[in-house]
């Protein structure tokens, strides 16, 4: 589609709204861009648009932009040839149904920043681990490439960096469900689907329609491209025999003859002859999960063509995500992790999980109406000691004395839960801030919660 001089609606705000608006813009496009909620402030929202179109120089942008929001003006679908959805409105709405009956194309972000850019995209999907498998990928890349970005869900919208990208360019890119359901062209050289679980079944209805949302990450590849997937998920292992990509498989649990896979400790890429790419000893990433992480990653970079020694090296340093089970330091000869993104129960079991020590564990905080059964049932022999904090510690509390764990602390506030952690932990043990619940009442977000923790480890 010729962008220059159409007429597009931008149905949402948010950075993915305002970074398709700039790009538009810059393609010299005629915007609208419409929110709901009639409390934004507009004036604001263009100003920000304007800011994210502008090109060197300041020269006069070939687009033009207005902002339209509250109720949803229905004699613009008459103008319209292209509407760019953002990721968290939804695309059953009746307006959009209209919008289609029209004939009026739907796109997303991802399609549009697609359709504008340049260079080849590395895609990953899945309920679980896409912004590790990400992270660590982007990481991979940097070191095997001049110019790399990574983008989508992640935090980084894919549309605010196609200005940047060039023919060799290699975009690392995480995509949402949400994002994936309003692809239509979107081919990326190498394609990872890591797992599939129930999830955000209020958006997609059913569990067939999430599964098709992400299955769609292949579904424009060819047999010059590449699908990497989980063997140990059923849903993908059959979804393998229709893809017409080249599939290759991840495994931690059997040998593959052709994929990626852990033999004992040793993560073992056999596309083509096997070769030991390293043990899990010498990761700084902990967990089942992650070491399937690490292997679709591996996957997705040797099957791009990176060479096995920029693979090798840059899997043995990466830390992890910021707030996700991430090493911090050792103190004392005390391992502490920062885990505060484990905001609920089912997160905050994988940061258990993944512990290899006897643990002392801060938990509690906002009170979201979790029950904390499996949380607590999850210890399973390594928590040695639970130092509660927040709103919900006598809750939790309750919980774990019902279900049998009584060696339990109370602490008023985050630094006195700290230093019992410190007065607890003995060489040889972790210390995890895996709280299992929200921050908010202590801090703004878990993120300043896990920078406290950290900045608080450094100080020993």
């Amino acid at each position: 589609m010729n962008l220059k001089d159409s007429k597009v609606l931008v149905f949402g705000s948010g950075i993915s709204g305002e970074a398709a608006a700039g790009l538009l813009m810059r393609e010299g496009s005629d915007i609208v861009l419409y929110d709901g909620n009639e409390q934004l402030d507009a004036d604001r929202i263009k100003s920000e648009i304007l800011e994210q179109a502008q090109t060197e120089g300041h020269e006069k942008l070939p687009g033009t932009v207005s902002v339209v929001l509250g109720e949803f003006p229905v004699q613009m679908l008459d103008e319209l040839d292209l509407t760019v959805m953002s990721p968290g409105v939804p695309t059953d709405l009746p307006v959009v149904e209209e919008m289609r009956k029209k004939n009026i194309p739907v796109w997303g972000e991802i399609e549009l920043a697609y359709a504008c850019g340049k260079g080849d995209v590395l895609a990953i999907t899945g309920t679980n681990g896409k912004t590790t498998t990400t992270s660590l990928l982007g990481e991979i890349m940097k070191n095997a490439r001049e110019s790399v970005f990574v983008v989508g869900n992640i935090g980084n919208p894919y549309t605010s960096i196609v200005p940047q990208t060039k023919e060799d360019s290699v975009i690392v890119a995480e995509m949402s469900s949400f994002q994936l359901e309003t692809v239509h062209s979107f081919r990326p050289k190498v394609s990872a689907i890591l797992n599939i679980t129930p999830d955000h079944l209020n958006r997609h209805h059913t569990m067939d329609a999430y599964i098709e949302a992400k299955e769609r990450i292949a579904a424009n590849q060819t047999s010059e491209d590449f699908c990497v997937l989980n063997y140990e998920d059923e849903v993908l292992r059959k979804f393998g025999e229709s893809v017409d990509a080249q599939v290759l498989y991840f495994s931690s649990q059997r040998k593959l003859n052709r994929g990626v896979y852990l033999d004992g400790s040793t993560i073992v890429c056999g596309i083509d002859e096997p070769v030991a790419v390293c043990d899990t000893a010498d990761l700084q990433i902990l967990g089942t999960h992650n070491y399937e992480n690490a292997m679709a990653a591996v996957a997705m970079a040797y099957a791009y063509g990176v060479p096995m020694n920029v693979i090798r090296k840059t899997l043995k340093e990466f830390r992890g995500v910021e707030h996700r089970i991430e090493f911090v330091a050792e103190k004392n000869g005390v391992a502490y992790y920062n885990d505060s993104k484990g905001t609920n129960p089912d997160a905050a079991i994988r940061g258990i999980q993944a512990m290899n020590r006897p643990t002392v564990l801060i938990g509690g905080g906002y009170d979201k109406e979790s029950s904390y059964d499996e949380w607590i049932n999850a210890f399973d022999g390594k928590v040695k000691k639970l130092v509660l904090i927040g709103a919900t510690r006598e809750k939790i509390a309750e919980t774990a004395r019902r279900l049998g764990f009584t060696d339990i602390v109370m602490a008023d506030t985050f630094e006195e839960a700290f230093e019992k952690c410190v007065e607890y932990a003995q060489p040889g043990d972790a210390v995890l801030l895996s709280p299992a619940c929200a921050s908010w009442g202590m801090f703004k977000n878990y993120e300043e919660r896990g920078d406290k923790f950290k900045e608080l480890v450094e100080q020993l």
